[in-house]
């Protein structure tokens, strides 16, 4: 693997809230994310997803602020997708591209743990998938290609919305072993209301507390 720098990151939110329509998703909340691991917690349709992706920057808030640092240094939102891996069911991958083309069109972006796509491939186990063409994954396979490029970038802050989904048991169990191994140095924050995905967590967050 390629020695990756490390950084410090943090996530502020100041009495921020979130409103569709006529429904405050959350409201007037006012948190500190850093050097740890958070769990966004709550029932289907609460507002989790919502929430991680305000703080992704995908999403914008409906008021307050929210603002990032990077070694002490005040990052514009436009720019923090940089420092940013973000994983979700809605998001999706190229599926034209094979799993080689995924790993060196993200290089683009983003610096990788490994030198080739065939070290990715062997990680995240899909060594005999790595010429086959991504519209040709599984579910699972796809999920473990996300969570792949995930861990292994160069990311600082990392962002999981139910992350096993799709996964079978062995899947689980390499990501709840990847959680594990994540260096102090990285923000990871996981929404979810499975227990199992965020076990490794040491905060949790619950949505209905701030609605």
């Amino acid at each position: 693997m390629a020695k990756i720098l490390t950084e410090t990151p943090k996530i502020h939110i100041n009495d921020a809230s979130k409103k569709y329509i006529n429904e405050w998703v959350f409201r007037n909340l006012e948190l500190t994310f850093q050097n740890s691991r958070y769990a966004i917690i709550g029932p289907n349709g609460s507002g989790k997803s919502t929430l991680l992706q305000c703080l992704s920057g995908l999403v914008p808030i409906s008021k307050g602020t929210i603002y990032y640092e990077i070694n002490s240094k005040e990052v514009d939102v436009i720019d923090i997708y940089k420092h940013i891996s973000f994983v979700s069911p809605a998001l999706e991958l190229i599926e034209e591209f094979t799993l080689h083309e995924i790993f060196e069109f993200h290089k683009n972006f983003k610096k990788l743990h490994f030198q080739t796509s065939a070290e990715f491939a062997e990680a995240i186990f899909l060594t005999k998938s790595l010429h086959k063409q991504v519209k040709n994954f599984s579910s699972g396979m796809k999920q473990r290609v996300k969570l792949g490029l995930a861990f292994f970038s160069d990311s600082s802050i990392l962002l999981f919305d139910e992350p096993t989904t799709n996964l079978d048991e062995n899947g689980c169990n390499w990501y709840a072993s990847q959680c594990e191994n994540i260096g102090l140095e990285k923000l990871v924050i996981v929404a979810s209301n499975q227990k199992h995905e965020y076990e490794f967590c040491d905060a949790l967050i619950n949505v209905l507390d701030f609605k």
